[in-house]
């Protein structure tokens, strides 16, 4: 009976501790603060347009 005393409690706290919280952050939104953070490190101007392929590395071939 002495045992029953310490086990109860001891099986509370391992099924306590079997708890997972899981959190997801949308894509999107992951996405347009990592650029937002990138464009303030480069000091850039934040643009609607997609990067233009760099013509310099065309004109060296």
């Amino acid at each position: 009976m002495k045992n029953m005393w310490i086990a109860l409690p001891l099986a509370g706290v391992a099924l306590s501790a079997c708890v997972t919280i899981n959190i997801y952050f949308p894509a999107a939104a992951a996405e347009k603060a990592a650029d937002k953070i990138i464009d303030e490190v480069w000091q850039t101007e934040p643009s609607d347009k997609p990067a233009a392929p760099d013509a310099k590395k065309e004109d060296a071939k």
